[in-house]
């Protein structure tokens, strides 16, 4: 019985080894083989695998910074406009402007309203006006300089109807102002408002220099 086991281990180790060594792939039999050839027959559609030069990745890479960076200038870009400007001064501001990039700029025709203001004037000269501020800080009421067509004097509030611009004069007068009254300081007329779309902020500079002296003192501000 112990020649016989003996017999039966060494047959096992045997078979064993032939198995592990791939002798018995002729009859199916042997364990599953991961060298390259088996491998290849494993890939899916290898013909679609490019391997890019690292100078190419870098490329890309490049690009993609490219890309973000270009959606943040974009980001950086505002909307400016200036007006209201009348048909005179509109032209003036058309031909400064042509020298900007096309399509960089538009005049657009709008419709100005009449505007009324609560006037206090006309008065005798700067020392008077000095006078009235004096009084009207005392009466903690608040003023402004009412335009060149009517200094010496001083606006009390302009107001976008004659309506408005009475209800006010009547509040005023109940805090004690006098000789204030309500004239109107802007009839309806046709006007320009100049709109630059897209302007970056190392744009904007140059851009205000181009068109300054036909910007008629008026300021480029963000678009309404």
């Amino acid at each position: 019985m112990l020649r016989l086991a003996v017999l039966v281990l060494l047959l096992a180790n045997a078979g064993y080894y032939a198995w592990c060594h791939g002798q018995l792939q002729s009859l199916g039999l042997g364990p599953s083989s991961e060298s390259e050839p088996q491998r290849l027959q494993q890939q899916i559609e290898p013909q679609n695998l490019h391997l890019l030069p690292s100078g190419e990745k870098g490329a890309d890479t490049d690009a993609a910074t490219a890309r973000a960076t270009g959606a943040a200038t974009d980001a950086a870009h505002a909307c400016l406009q200036a007006g209201l400007f009348d048909a005179r001064q509109a032209e003036a501001l058309r031909q400064a402007a042509a020298r900007l990039p096309a399509g960089s700029w538009s005049l657009e025709a709008v419709q100005m309203t009449g505007r009324w203001m609560v006037y206090l004037g006309r008065l005798a000269d700067e020392e008077a006006v000095a006078r009235k501020r004096a009084e009207l800080r005392a009466l903690k009421v608040d003023y402004d300089r009412p335009g060149a067509a009517l200094e010496p004097g001083l606006s009390l509030g302009r107001y976008s109807t004659e309506e408005g611009a009475r209800r006010a004069l009547d509040q005023l007068a109940a805090q004690g102002v006098r000789r204030a009254r309500v004239v109107q300081e802007r009839s309806d007329t046709a006007g320009y408002t100049l709109r630059l779309p897209a302007v970056s902020e190392s744009q904007r500079e140059q851009v205000e220099a181009s068109l300054r002296p036909a910007l008629a003192g008026k300021a480029l501000r963000p678009c309404t």
